[in-house]
Protein backbone atom coordinates (compact mmCIF):
# COMPACT_ATOMS: atom_id res chain seq x y z
CA UNK A 1 0.00 0.00 0.00
CA UNK A 2 2.73 1.94 0.77
CA UNK A 3 4.75 1.62 -2.58
CA UNK A 4 1.20 2.29 -4.05
CA UNK A 5 0.88 5.21 -3.17
CA UNK A 6 4.14 6.02 -3.43
CA UNK A 7 3.86 5.15 -7.37
CA UNK A 8 0.82 7.45 -7.16
CA UNK A 9 2.37 10.44 -6.12
CA UNK A 10 5.20 9.89 -8.71
CA UNK A 11 2.92 9.89 -11.42
CA UNK A 12 0.43 13.05 -10.32
CA UNK A 13 3.98 14.24 -9.76
CA UNK A 14 5.33 13.08 -13.69
CA UNK A 15 1.58 14.55 -14.90
CA UNK A 16 2.52 17.94 -13.05
CA UNK A 17 5.89 18.68 -14.69
CA UNK A 18 4.58 17.35 -18.21
CA UNK A 19 1.81 19.88 -17.50
CA UNK A 20 4.23 22.70 -16.50
CA UNK A 21 6.73 21.90 -19.56
CA UNK A 22 3.54 22.32 -22.08
CA UNK A 23 2.90 25.34 -20.11
CA UNK A 24 7.13 26.53 -20.28
CA UNK A 25 6.85 25.68 -23.97
CA UNK A 26 3.60 27.77 -24.73
CA UNK A 27 5.02 31.01 -22.85
CA UNK A 28 8.12 30.43 -24.45
CA UNK A 29 5.71 30.26 -28.34
CA UNK A 30 4.27 33.54 -26.48
CA UNK A 31 6.93 35.35 -25.66
CA UNK A 32 8.53 35.19 -29.09
CA UNK A 33 4.89 36.04 -30.82
CA UNK A 34 4.83 39.16 -28.53
CA UNK A 35 8.42 40.38 -29.26
CA UNK A 36 7.42 40.08 -32.65
CA UNK A 37 4.34 41.88 -32.74
CA UNK A 38 6.19 44.64 -30.15
CA UNK A 39 8.83 44.57 -32.74
CA UNK A 40 6.38 45.35 -35.52
CA UNK A 41 4.90 47.89 -33.39
CA UNK A 42 8.07 49.66 -33.06
CA UNK A 43 9.02 49.65 -36.65
CA UNK A 44 5.39 51.50 -37.15
CA UNK A 45 6.29 53.67 -34.77
CA UNK A 46 9.64 54.69 -36.19
CA UNK A 47 8.24 54.48 -39.46
CA UNK A 48 6.00 57.14 -38.73
CA UNK A 49 8.08 59.17 -37.02
CA UNK A 50 10.35 58.99 -40.39
CA UNK A 51 7.46 59.89 -42.25
CA UNK A 52 6.91 63.18 -40.04
CA UNK A 53 10.42 64.04 -40.85
CA UNK A 54 10.50 63.21 -44.12
CA UNK A 55 7.27 65.35 -44.47
CA UNK A 56 8.63 68.06 -41.95
CA UNK A 57 11.98 67.63 -44.35
CA UNK A 58 10.14 68.86 -47.76
CA UNK A 59 8.20 71.20 -46.38
CA UNK A 60 10.80 73.28 -45.17
CA UNK A 61 12.92 72.51 -48.53
CA UNK A 62 9.99 74.09 -50.22
CA UNK A 63 10.49 76.86 -48.23
CA UNK A 64 13.99 77.44 -48.51
CA UNK A 65 13.66 77.40 -52.48
CA UNK A 66 10.82 79.93 -52.27
CA UNK A 67 13.39 81.81 -50.36
CA UNK A 68 15.83 81.66 -53.51
CA UNK A 69 13.32 82.44 -55.88
CA UNK A 70 12.09 85.90 -53.94
CA UNK A 71 15.90 86.83 -54.26
CA UNK A 72 17.01 85.90 -57.34
CA UNK A 73 13.85 87.54 -58.71
CA UNK A 74 14.45 90.55 -56.69
CA UNK A 75 17.88 90.96 -57.70
CA UNK A 76 17.19 90.17 -61.61
CA UNK A 77 14.20 93.25 -61.27
CA UNK A 78 17.61 95.00 -60.12
CA UNK A 79 19.84 93.88 -62.57
CA UNK A 80 17.85 94.65 -65.70
CA UNK A 81 16.99 98.27 -64.47
CA UNK A 82 21.03 98.56 -64.46
CA UNK A 83 21.37 97.34 -68.04
CA UNK A 84 18.71 100.06 -69.09
CA UNK A 85 20.23 102.83 -66.86
CA UNK A 86 23.72 102.10 -68.55
CA UNK A 87 22.81 101.94 -71.91
CA UNK A 88 20.78 105.04 -71.69
CA UNK A 89 24.10 106.25 -69.82
CA UNK A 90 26.38 105.35 -72.71
CA UNK A 91 24.35 106.71 -75.47
CA UNK A 92 24.74 110.04 -73.40
CA UNK A 93 28.54 109.47 -73.39
CA UNK A 94 28.08 109.11 -76.86
CA UNK A 95 26.44 112.19 -77.95
CA UNK A 96 28.52 114.43 -75.48
CA UNK A 97 31.48 112.96 -77.59
CA UNK A 98 30.12 114.16 -80.82
CA UNK A 99 29.27 117.55 -79.52
CA UNK A 100 32.92 118.43 -78.69
CA UNK A 101 33.92 117.89 -82.76
CA UNK A 102 30.99 121.06 -83.17
CA UNK A 103 33.06 124.18 -84.12
CA UNK A 104 30.29 126.69 -84.48
CA UNK A 105 29.90 128.10 -81.21
CA UNK A 106 26.37 128.61 -80.96
CA UNK A 107 25.41 125.11 -82.19
CA UNK A 108 28.09 123.91 -79.68
CA UNK A 109 26.00 125.51 -76.96
CA UNK A 110 22.41 124.03 -78.46
CA UNK A 111 24.50 121.01 -77.78
CA UNK A 112 25.65 121.15 -74.49
CA UNK A 113 22.46 122.22 -73.01
CA UNK A 114 20.80 119.27 -74.45
CA UNK A 115 23.17 116.92 -73.36
CA UNK A 116 23.06 118.94 -69.46
CA UNK A 117 19.12 118.36 -69.83
CA UNK A 118 19.71 114.66 -70.75
CA UNK A 119 22.10 113.76 -67.93
CA UNK A 120 19.67 115.58 -65.37
CA UNK A 121 17.24 113.27 -66.24
CA UNK A 122 19.16 109.75 -66.61
CA UNK A 123 18.10 107.01 -64.85
CA UNK A 124 21.57 106.35 -64.13
CA UNK A 125 21.78 108.69 -61.34
CA UNK A 126 18.78 107.57 -59.85
CA UNK A 127 19.84 104.13 -59.16
CA UNK A 128 20.85 102.50 -55.73
CA UNK A 129 23.47 100.59 -55.93
CA UNK A 130 23.10 98.37 -53.55
CA UNK A 131 21.43 94.84 -53.68
CA UNK A 132 18.04 94.82 -52.76
CA UNK A 133 18.18 91.63 -50.76
CA UNK A 134 21.55 89.66 -49.37
CA UNK A 135 23.19 86.52 -50.63
CA UNK A 136 22.74 84.97 -46.93
CA UNK A 137 20.11 82.09 -46.36
CA UNK A 138 21.40 81.44 -42.74
CA UNK A 139 18.53 82.31 -41.14
CA UNK A 140 16.73 79.33 -43.14
CA UNK A 141 19.12 76.50 -41.15
CA UNK A 142 17.56 74.41 -38.28
CA UNK A 143 19.20 73.23 -35.05
CA UNK A 144 18.01 70.27 -34.19
CA UNK A 145 20.12 69.58 -30.76
CA UNK A 146 16.67 69.85 -28.46
CA UNK A 147 14.87 67.34 -30.32
CA UNK A 148 18.27 64.94 -30.86
CA UNK A 149 18.27 64.71 -27.09
CA UNK A 150 14.88 64.27 -26.90
CA UNK A 151 15.08 61.14 -29.39
CA UNK A 152 17.90 59.57 -27.69
CA UNK A 153 15.64 59.56 -24.48
CA UNK A 154 12.82 58.03 -25.30
CA UNK A 155 12.26 55.23 -23.57
CA UNK A 156 9.36 52.30 -23.37
CA UNK A 157 6.33 53.83 -22.05
CA UNK A 158 5.89 53.16 -17.99
CA UNK A 159 3.14 51.84 -16.43
CA UNK A 160 1.14 54.58 -14.87
CA UNK A 161 0.62 54.79 -11.37
CA UNK A 162 -2.53 54.22 -9.88
CA UNK A 163 -4.96 56.52 -9.44
CA UNK A 164 -5.89 58.13 -5.52
CA UNK A 165 -9.55 58.65 -5.13
CA UNK A 166 -10.57 61.65 -3.11
CA UNK A 167 -13.12 61.11 -0.76
CA UNK A 168 -14.10 64.22 0.49
CA UNK A 169 -14.46 65.34 -3.30
CA UNK A 170 -16.86 62.12 -3.69
CA UNK A 171 -20.44 62.98 -3.68
CA UNK A 172 -23.94 60.45 -3.05
CA UNK A 173 -26.96 62.37 -4.37
CA UNK A 174 -30.37 61.49 -5.75
CA UNK A 175 -29.56 58.39 -7.61
CA UNK A 176 -26.60 59.85 -8.76
CA UNK A 177 -23.16 59.09 -7.58
CA UNK A 178 -20.34 61.73 -8.46
CA UNK A 179 -17.03 60.21 -7.89
CA UNK A 180 -13.27 62.41 -8.08
CA UNK A 181 -9.72 61.22 -8.16
CA UNK A 182 -6.46 62.37 -8.60
CA UNK A 183 -2.73 61.11 -10.43
CA UNK A 184 -0.06 60.74 -7.41
CA UNK A 185 2.52 62.79 -9.79
CA UNK A 186 1.45 64.48 -13.19
CA UNK A 187 1.69 62.06 -15.87
CA UNK A 188 1.21 63.65 -20.00
CA UNK A 189 1.05 60.33 -21.05
CA UNK A 190 -2.34 59.20 -19.62
CA UNK A 191 -4.52 58.73 -22.43
CA UNK A 192 -7.50 57.98 -20.36
CA UNK A 193 -9.17 56.17 -17.39
CA UNK A 194 -11.25 53.12 -16.29
CA UNK A 195 -13.71 53.15 -13.87
CA UNK A 196 -14.92 49.89 -12.24
CA UNK A 197 -17.89 49.90 -9.99
CA UNK A 198 -20.49 47.34 -7.80
CA UNK A 199 -23.09 47.01 -5.58
CA UNK A 200 -22.46 45.22 -1.90
CA UNK A 201 -24.03 45.29 1.43
CA UNK A 202 -21.01 45.00 3.43
CA UNK A 203 -18.67 48.73 4.43
CA UNK A 204 -14.87 48.76 3.59
CA UNK A 205 -12.90 46.74 1.76
CA UNK A 206 -14.40 44.42 -1.46
CA UNK A 207 -14.64 41.10 -0.30
CA UNK A 208 -13.32 37.72 -2.14
CA UNK A 209 -16.96 35.93 -1.99
CA UNK A 210 -20.56 36.92 -2.28
CA UNK A 211 -19.94 39.99 -4.14
CA UNK A 212 -21.30 41.24 -7.21
CA UNK A 213 -19.34 41.60 -10.37
CA UNK A 214 -17.43 45.24 -11.37
CA UNK A 215 -19.61 47.15 -14.16
CA UNK A 216 -16.89 48.99 -16.19
CA UNK A 217 -17.18 52.46 -17.57
CA UNK A 218 -13.70 53.09 -20.00
CA UNK A 219 -12.45 55.68 -21.90
CA UNK A 220 -13.18 58.87 -19.49
CA UNK A 221 -11.10 61.83 -19.90
CA UNK A 222 -11.44 63.42 -17.29
CA UNK A 223 -10.47 63.10 -13.96
CA UNK A 224 -14.08 63.16 -12.34
CA UNK A 225 -17.18 61.07 -13.38
CA UNK A 226 -21.00 60.53 -12.79
CA UNK A 227 -22.37 57.86 -12.30
CA UNK A 228 -26.32 58.18 -13.00
CA UNK A 229 -29.82 56.82 -13.16
CA UNK A 230 -28.63 54.37 -10.35
CA UNK A 231 -31.14 52.36 -7.93
CA UNK A 232 -29.97 52.06 -4.40
CA UNK A 233 -30.77 48.75 -3.45
CA UNK A 234 -27.82 47.89 -1.43
CA UNK A 235 -25.90 49.93 1.41
CA UNK A 236 -23.14 50.42 -0.16
CA UNK A 237 -20.67 50.53 -3.69
CA UNK A 238 -17.44 49.63 -4.37
CA UNK A 239 -15.41 52.04 -7.07
CA UNK A 240 -12.19 52.18 -8.27
CA UNK A 241 -10.09 53.46 -11.12
CA UNK A 242 -7.14 52.40 -13.11
CA UNK A 243 -4.86 54.55 -15.45
CA UNK A 244 -4.10 54.14 -19.24
CA UNK A 245 -1.58 55.06 -21.65
CA UNK A 246 -1.32 54.40 -25.29
CA UNK A 247 0.05 50.85 -24.48
CA UNK A 248 -0.86 49.82 -21.20
CA UNK A 249 -2.93 49.85 -17.93
CA UNK A 250 -2.10 50.38 -14.87
CA UNK A 251 -3.08 49.19 -11.00
CA UNK A 252 -6.16 50.24 -9.81
CA UNK A 253 -6.77 52.60 -7.32
CA UNK A 254 -7.72 51.60 -3.53
CA UNK A 255 -10.88 50.48 -3.99
CA UNK A 256 -13.59 53.05 -2.10
CA UNK A 257 -16.67 52.07 -0.36
CA UNK A 258 -19.58 54.77 -0.85
CA UNK A 259 -22.87 54.66 1.27
CA UNK A 260 -25.32 54.76 -0.74
CA UNK A 261 -28.07 53.28 1.36
CA UNK A 262 -31.81 54.59 0.91
CA UNK A 263 -35.47 53.91 1.33
CA UNK A 264 -37.13 51.75 -1.11
CA UNK A 265 -40.18 50.33 -1.63
CA UNK A 266 -42.98 49.35 -3.43
CA UNK A 267 -47.27 50.29 -2.92
CA UNK A 268 -48.89 47.25 -1.34
CA UNK A 269 -51.69 46.38 -3.03
CA UNK A 270 -52.88 44.10 -0.16
CA UNK A 271 -53.53 47.57 1.45
CA UNK A 272 -55.18 49.27 -0.81
CA UNK A 273 -58.67 50.26 -1.26
CA UNK A 274 -60.72 48.70 -3.54
CA UNK A 275 -61.42 51.48 -5.93
CA UNK A 276 -57.69 51.70 -6.58
CA UNK A 277 -55.28 50.03 -9.04
CA UNK A 278 -51.88 49.50 -7.46
CA UNK A 279 -49.20 48.61 -9.96
CA UNK A 280 -45.32 48.36 -8.05
CA UNK A 281 -44.89 52.60 -7.55
CA UNK A 282 -47.88 53.98 -9.31
CA UNK A 283 -51.74 53.81 -8.16
CA UNK A 284 -54.60 55.17 -9.96
CA UNK A 285 -58.14 55.71 -9.30
CA UNK A 286 -60.74 52.89 -10.14
CA UNK A 287 -63.69 53.64 -10.48
CA UNK A 288 -65.35 50.19 -11.12
CA UNK A 289 -64.13 49.41 -7.73
CA UNK A 290 -61.87 46.86 -8.28
CA UNK A 291 -64.41 44.58 -10.72
CA UNK A 292 -62.61 42.61 -12.73
CA UNK A 293 -58.88 43.10 -11.03
CA UNK A 294 -59.81 40.84 -8.46
CA UNK A 295 -58.97 37.67 -10.02
CA UNK A 296 -55.62 39.20 -11.48
CA UNK A 297 -54.83 40.92 -7.85
CA UNK A 298 -55.70 37.56 -6.04
CA UNK A 299 -52.88 35.81 -8.35
CA UNK A 300 -50.59 38.18 -7.75
CA UNK A 301 -50.79 38.03 -3.91
CA UNK A 302 -50.77 34.71 -4.09
CA UNK A 303 -47.50 34.43 -5.82
CA UNK A 304 -45.98 37.48 -3.80
CA UNK A 305 -46.62 35.52 -0.63
CA UNK A 306 -44.41 32.89 -1.86
CA UNK A 307 -41.69 34.57 -3.57
CA UNK A 308 -40.07 37.51 -2.96
CA UNK A 309 -39.77 40.32 -5.32
CA UNK A 310 -36.55 40.48 -6.81
CA UNK A 311 -36.37 44.64 -6.39
CA UNK A 312 -36.95 44.40 -3.08
CA UNK A 313 -34.19 44.65 -0.49
CA UNK A 314 -34.41 41.42 1.54
CA UNK A 315 -32.74 43.32 4.64
CA UNK A 316 -35.78 46.39 4.22
CA UNK A 317 -37.91 45.65 7.73
CA UNK A 318 -41.99 44.64 6.39
CA UNK A 319 -45.07 45.65 7.53
CA UNK A 320 -46.21 43.25 9.22
CA UNK A 321 -50.31 44.24 8.14
CA UNK A 322 -49.38 43.17 4.88
CA UNK A 323 -52.01 40.74 3.84
CA UNK A 324 -53.19 40.30 7.00
CA UNK A 325 -56.14 42.77 7.40
CA UNK A 326 -59.16 44.05 5.54
CA UNK A 327 -58.81 46.70 2.70
CA UNK A 328 -59.61 50.21 3.21
CA UNK A 329 -62.97 51.12 2.72
CA UNK A 330 -65.72 53.91 2.31
CA UNK A 331 -63.89 56.84 1.20
CA UNK A 332 -60.46 56.11 2.75
CA UNK A 333 -59.28 55.58 -0.78
CA UNK A 334 -55.92 55.07 0.77
CA UNK A 335 -52.78 52.71 -0.09
CA UNK A 336 -49.57 51.73 2.11
CA UNK A 337 -45.99 50.95 1.59
CA UNK A 338 -45.11 47.81 1.69
CA UNK A 339 -41.83 48.80 3.64
CA UNK A 340 -41.56 50.41 7.49
CA UNK A 341 -39.31 53.43 8.63
CA UNK A 342 -38.04 52.59 12.05
CA UNK A 343 -35.38 54.48 11.66
CA UNK A 344 -33.12 57.07 10.29
CA UNK A 345 -33.67 59.87 7.34
CA UNK A 346 -35.35 58.75 4.04
CA UNK A 347 -36.49 60.79 0.99
CA UNK A 348 -39.17 59.77 -1.74
CA UNK A 349 -41.19 61.57 -4.60
CA UNK A 350 -44.80 61.56 -5.53
CA UNK A 351 -45.97 62.98 -9.17
CA UNK A 352 -49.81 63.43 -8.98
CA UNK A 353 -51.66 63.23 -12.87
CA UNK A 354 -52.63 66.87 -13.44
CA UNK A 355 -56.70 65.50 -13.89
CA UNK A 356 -56.03 64.40 -10.30
CA UNK A 357 -59.16 65.77 -7.85
CA UNK A 358 -57.84 64.97 -5.00
CA UNK A 359 -54.61 63.39 -3.17
CA UNK A 360 -52.97 63.23 0.25
CA UNK A 361 -49.31 61.93 0.48
CA UNK A 362 -47.64 61.44 4.05
CA UNK A 363 -47.49 58.37 6.36
CA UNK A 364 -49.00 56.67 9.26
CA UNK A 365 -48.69 54.25 11.99
CA UNK A 366 -49.06 50.80 11.14
CA UNK A 367 -52.75 48.70 11.61
CA UNK A 368 -54.76 52.06 10.80
CA UNK A 369 -58.37 51.58 10.53
CA UNK A 370 -60.51 50.88 7.76
CA UNK A 371 -62.02 53.46 7.14
CA UNK A 372 -59.41 55.84 8.33
CA UNK A 373 -58.41 58.82 6.23
CA UNK A 374 -55.00 60.34 6.58
CA UNK A 375 -54.27 63.24 8.43
CA UNK A 376 -57.87 62.56 10.24
CA UNK A 377 -55.88 60.82 12.92
CA UNK A 378 -53.34 61.25 15.74
CA UNK A 379 -51.46 58.47 14.09
CA UNK A 380 -51.25 59.99 10.61
CA UNK A 381 -49.24 62.95 8.72
CA UNK A 382 -50.19 64.39 5.44
CA UNK A 383 -50.29 67.46 2.77
CA UNK A 384 -53.26 66.62 1.22
CA UNK A 385 -54.31 68.83 -2.79
CA UNK A 386 -58.15 68.88 -3.25
CA UNK A 387 -58.69 70.35 -6.79
CA UNK A 388 -62.01 69.80 -6.84
CA UNK A 389 -63.90 72.96 -7.59
CA UNK A 390 -61.00 75.06 -6.85
CA UNK A 391 -57.73 73.81 -5.33
CA UNK A 392 -56.95 73.90 -1.81
CA UNK A 393 -53.48 72.75 0.01
CA UNK A 394 -53.19 71.97 3.75
CA UNK A 395 -51.04 70.02 5.90
CA UNK A 396 -53.40 67.66 7.75
CA UNK A 397 -52.64 65.50 11.05
CA UNK A 398 -55.28 64.70 14.06
CA UNK A 399 -58.07 66.34 12.39
CA UNK A 400 -56.48 69.58 12.20
CA UNK A 401 -56.07 70.95 9.01
CA UNK A 402 -53.57 73.94 8.30
CA UNK A 403 -53.81 76.21 4.87
CA UNK A 404 -50.61 75.91 2.99
CA UNK A 405 -50.93 79.24 1.19
CA UNK A 406 -48.51 78.51 -1.60
CA UNK A 407 -48.50 76.97 -5.07
CA UNK A 408 -48.97 73.04 -5.42
CA UNK A 409 -45.98 71.90 -6.94
CA UNK A 410 -45.53 68.90 -9.82
CA UNK A 411 -43.46 67.03 -7.72
CA UNK A 412 -43.74 66.59 -3.95
CA UNK A 413 -40.21 65.58 -2.12
CA UNK A 414 -41.16 63.62 1.35
CA UNK A 415 -38.17 63.60 3.88
CA UNK A 416 -38.71 61.52 7.01
CA UNK A 417 -36.02 61.84 9.92
CA UNK A 418 -37.77 59.01 12.26
CA UNK A 419 -34.92 59.26 15.35
CA UNK A 420 -34.98 63.07 15.08
CA UNK A 421 -39.01 63.41 14.89
CA UNK A 422 -39.54 65.27 11.72
CA UNK A 423 -41.60 64.61 8.71
CA UNK A 424 -41.16 67.67 5.99
CA UNK A 425 -41.95 68.08 2.49
CA UNK A 426 -40.49 70.09 -0.34
CA UNK A 427 -41.02 71.06 -3.54
CA UNK A 428 -39.15 68.25 -5.04
CA UNK A 429 -37.92 70.77 -8.12
CA UNK A 430 -37.06 73.58 -6.61
CA UNK A 431 -36.25 71.86 -2.75
CA UNK A 432 -38.24 74.51 -1.73
CA UNK A 433 -39.78 73.78 1.72
CA UNK A 434 -43.61 73.15 1.95
CA UNK A 435 -43.79 72.24 5.26
CA UNK A 436 -43.04 70.32 8.62
CA UNK A 437 -44.17 68.34 11.26
CA UNK A 438 -42.59 67.44 14.56
CA UNK A 439 -43.49 64.53 16.40
CA UNK A 440 -41.99 61.97 18.77
CA UNK A 441 -42.30 58.67 16.64
CA UNK A 442 -43.21 55.58 18.87
CA UNK A 443 -43.79 53.04 16.56
CA UNK A 444 -42.75 52.04 12.85
CA UNK A 445 -44.31 54.74 10.30
CA UNK A 446 -45.71 53.39 6.96
CA UNK A 447 -45.55 55.54 3.77
CA UNK A 448 -49.32 56.36 3.00
CA UNK A 449 -51.18 58.00 0.01
CA UNK A 450 -54.77 58.39 -0.75
CA UNK A 451 -56.01 59.20 -4.21
CA UNK A 452 -59.22 59.91 -5.82
CA UNK A 453 -59.69 60.94 -10.08
CA UNK A 454 -56.53 60.56 -11.37
CA UNK A 455 -53.07 58.70 -10.12
CA UNK A 456 -49.94 58.93 -8.50
CA UNK A 457 -46.54 57.90 -9.09
CA UNK A 458 -44.07 57.79 -6.16
CA UNK A 459 -40.08 57.68 -7.03
CA UNK A 460 -37.95 55.39 -4.32
CA UNK A 461 -34.66 54.33 -3.49
CA UNK A 462 -33.54 57.77 -3.58
CA UNK A 463 -31.03 59.55 -1.19
CA UNK A 464 -31.53 62.85 0.61
CA UNK A 465 -30.77 65.90 -1.65
CA UNK A 466 -28.12 67.99 -0.21
CA UNK A 467 -30.42 70.94 -0.96
CA UNK A 468 -32.07 69.55 1.44
CA UNK A 469 -30.17 68.75 4.08
CA UNK A 470 -29.07 72.60 3.54
CA UNK A 471 -32.20 73.15 4.67
CA UNK A 472 -32.51 71.04 7.31
CA UNK A 473 -29.83 72.59 8.93
CA UNK A 474 -30.99 76.13 8.65
CA UNK A 475 -34.45 74.96 9.90
CA UNK A 476 -33.43 72.97 13.03
CA UNK A 477 -31.06 76.54 13.94
CA UNK A 478 -34.56 78.33 13.84
CA UNK A 479 -36.30 78.99 16.66
CA UNK A 480 -40.11 78.66 16.43
CA UNK A 481 -40.42 76.34 13.70
CA UNK A 482 -42.21 73.48 14.81
CA UNK A 483 -45.51 73.29 13.53
CA UNK A 484 -48.80 74.19 14.92
CA UNK A 485 -50.04 70.89 14.08
CA UNK A 486 -47.62 68.54 16.34
CA UNK A 487 -48.11 66.03 19.00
Amino acid sequence: ETLQRIVSTLVNKNDEIHNFIDMLNHTISNVQVNSSNAISELDEEFDGLYSVLHEMKGSMANTIQQEEARKIQALQDQLSQCSRALESSEELLELAVQSLDIKNPAELLEAARQIKDSVTVASAFRLSLKPKVSDSMTHMMVDFALEKRMLQAVKFLPVPKAPEIDVAACLVADNCITISWRMPEEDSRIDHFVLEYRKTNFDGLPRLKGEQRWELVDYIKATQYTLSGLKFDTKYMNLRVQACNKAVAGEYSDPVTLETKAFLFSLDSTSSHLNLKVEDTYVEWDPTGGKGQEKIKGKENKNRSNTASPKRSTNSPRASARGGRDRFAGESYTVLGDTAVESGQHYWEVRAQKDCKSYSVGVTYRNPGKFDQLGKTNSSWCIHINNWLQTTFSAKHNNKAKTLDIPVPDRIGVYCDFDGGQLSFYNASSKALLHTFRAKFTQPLLPGFMIWCGGLTVSTGLQVPSAVKSLQKSENGLSGSTSSLNN
